[in-house]
């Protein structure tokens, strides 16, 4: 993956140290977006598709795809910022035997959801689109460490556990990607038999995912999650005698983080990457404990 730079919040100013992610080109080799660190990031306040991805070349074939656009989630205020990428620069010719049919620039396709809002991101129709990306919007290191291993029968303790692989995320174009991405990652966790709602989720609601001893619920909108929202999951939480945990899109309010604090529920960013980020401190727990 590539290395963390520092990208200042446009809310309060904050430092998030930020990793671009790296996506597979056809050709096998990785890609990562080129961030332009001169220029400021962008509060997020809406999505539409054609600002949601970026042109980006392959330096081993100069094929051109189209990825989701830098995103970081404010480990602060909760502000998701929107990191410029350096534009393509045209290419007139490409050595022959590159990736690209005919030795010639093939400029890449832009994913589309297919017809059930499911499936792997393909920039230009062939690569898998998942990439590795690990770490958070804080610079720590990744995690994944077993919990050590509890008192067996007759005393003897059990062996502790390896450490979890690293979470492979799943690039979210739609309300259904992000339920199913918020789901692999609360499995990844370590929660048992995550259920997901029946039907296609509507965009504008959130979505309620249970498991035993667990109550999540995962907001697919562009506004940031309020404070009656984490609330609300609190007291499903409690009346379940169950873990509330909070999954967003687009951030969160500042009463609304603010109120996650005192109640100690862990909320999450997530980015068109798909890959979940803990944006409070009991969301850093869960993440070191696993469930």
């Amino acid at each position: 993956m590539a290395e963390a730079v520092p990208v200042s919040c446009p809310a309060c100013l904050r430092e998030n140290d930020y990793a671009a992610p790296v996506f597979p080109c056809a050709c096998g080799s990785p890609v990562t977006p080129p961030l332009d660190l001169a220029a400021a990031p962008l509060p997020l306040t809406r999505r539409t598709w054609s600002e949601t991805w970026v042109a980006v070349r392959c330096a081993a074939c100069a094929r051109v795809s189209e990825w989701p656009q830098p995103e970081v989630g404010c480990a602060s205020c909760g502000t998701v910022a929107r990191i410029p990428v350096r534009p393509v620069e045209r290419v007139e010719r490409v050595e022959p035997g590159s990736c690209a049919a005919g030795g010639g620039v093939r400029e890449g396709l832009r994913p589309r959801p297919d017809a059930q809002g499911q499936g792997d991101v393909r920039g230009d129709g062939r690569g898998d689109g998942r990439g590795d990306i690990r770490g958070d919007v804080r610079g720590r290191a990744p995690a994944g460490q077993g919990r050590p291993g509890e008192s067996g029968g007759a005393g003897t303790p059990a062996p502790a556990p390896g450490p979890r692989p690293a979470f492979r995320p799943v690039t979210i174009r739609t309300a259904r990607d992000a339920v199913a991405t918020a789901a692999l990652y609360l499995r990844w966790l370590g929660f048992q038999d995550v259920r997901q709602p029946d039907g296609r989720p509507i965009p504008s609601a959130a979505v309620d995912l249970r498991a035993p001893g667990l109550v999540a619920q995962v907001d697919p909108t562009t506004a940031p999650a309020g404070l009656r929202a984490v609330e609300c999951v609190w007291l499903n939480g409690l009346t379940a005698s169950a873990t509330s945990v909070y999954f967003s899109l687009a951030g969160y309010t500042q009463d609304a983080r603010s109120r996650a604090d005192d109640l100690g529920i862990p909320l999450f960013v997530m980015d068109l990457t798909g890959m979940p980020q803990p944006v409070n401190d009991p969301a850093d727990a869960l993440v070191d404990t696993g469930a």
